[in-house]
C-alpha cells in the first residue's frame, strides 16, 4: 500500500501536488539566490586581496634616480670621431646632463642639453657646437630666427635671438651665439637671460682655446 502523505500543519492537511511543486521551487530560488550571495562575496573578497597584494607589493620611498650620462666620456668619444676639441660644460651643482651626443647630418653638432638640479629650478639650456660653420646655421634649430642683436659676455661677442612665437613652439624663450673657432656656438632654452649668460661666460675660456688651437 502507498504510505499516506504527511499532514503539513500549516495547511492541517496533505500538500496537494501543485502545493508540494510551489514549496520546492520557491526552495530552489532561495538556494540560488543566497548562493549568488555568497559568489558575489567570495569574488569581493578576492579583488580585495588581489588589490591588497599590488599596493603592498609595489615599492615605496624615494623614485628612483636617473641613469648618471658620463659627459667627459660621451664628450671624449665625440672627439675622437670628428678629430676635432669640443667644448665641454663644467658642470657644477646647479647643472645636471640630461642628454650629450653627437647628432649627424649635413652639419655635424655636439649636443648637450643642461637642466638646473635643484627642483625649485625650472627651464633647460641646450648647448649646440656645430662644426665648421657659422651663425648662417643657427635658424636651423631656432625655426628659422636670424640674430637680432649682439651683447658682450666674457669679453666675447654673442649673437642675440629673439625667438617670439617662432621660439614658444620648441619651448625656447632666449637664444645666444658665438663663433668658436671654425664651429658656432649655440646656447638656447627656456632659462632666463642671465642664467643663459652665466653659462656662456663659463663656456669662454674654452671658446678662447678652441679659437686659437685651429
Amino acid at each position: 500500500m502507498d504510505k499516506p502523505a504527511p499532514i503539513v500543519a500549516e495547511l492541517g492537511r496533505p500538500e496537494t501536488p501543485s502545493e508540494t511543486a510551489a514549496r520546492k521551487a520557491a526552495s530552489s530560488k532561495a538556494y540560488r539566490s543566497s548562493q549568488t550571495i555568497r559568489s558575489l562575496v567570495a569574488a569581493l573578497i578576492a579583488t580585495l586581496a588581489i588589490v591588497a597584494v599590488i599596493f603592498f607589493a609595489v615599492p615605496r620611498g624615494e623614485p628612483a634616480n636617473s641613469p648618471t650620462i658620463d659627459l667627459a666620456g660621451i664628450a671624449a668619444d665625440v672627439e675622437s670621431t670628428m678629430d676635432s676639441p669640443i667644448i665641454v660644460p663644467d658642470l657644477d651643482d646647479f647643472w645636471r646632463v640630461n642628454a650629450a651626443g653627437l647628432t649627424s647630418g649635413a652639419t655635424p653638432v655636439w649636443d648637450v642639453t643642461l637642466a638646473p638640479s635643484a627642483e625649485d629650478e625650472r627651464g633647460f639650456i641646450k648647448m649646440a657646437q656645430a662644426f665648421d660653420t657659422d651663425s648662417s646655421w643657427a635658424p636651423q634649430r631656432l625655426n628659422g630666427t636670424a640674430p637680432t642683436d649682439t651683447t658682450s659676455i666674457g669679453g666675447l661677442e654673442w649673437d642675440v635671438y629673439e625667438l617670439g612665437d617662432a621660439g614658444a613652439k620648441q619651448n625656447i624663450t632666449y637664444a645666444i651665439g658665438t663663433q668658436a673657432g671654425e664651429d658656432y656656438l649655440l646656447l638656447y632654452g627656456s632659462r632666463s637671460a642671465d642664467s643663459t649668460g652665466e653659462l656662456a661666460e663659463s663656456l669662454v675660456p674654452q671658446i678662447r682655446d678652441l679659437s686659437e688651437n685651429r
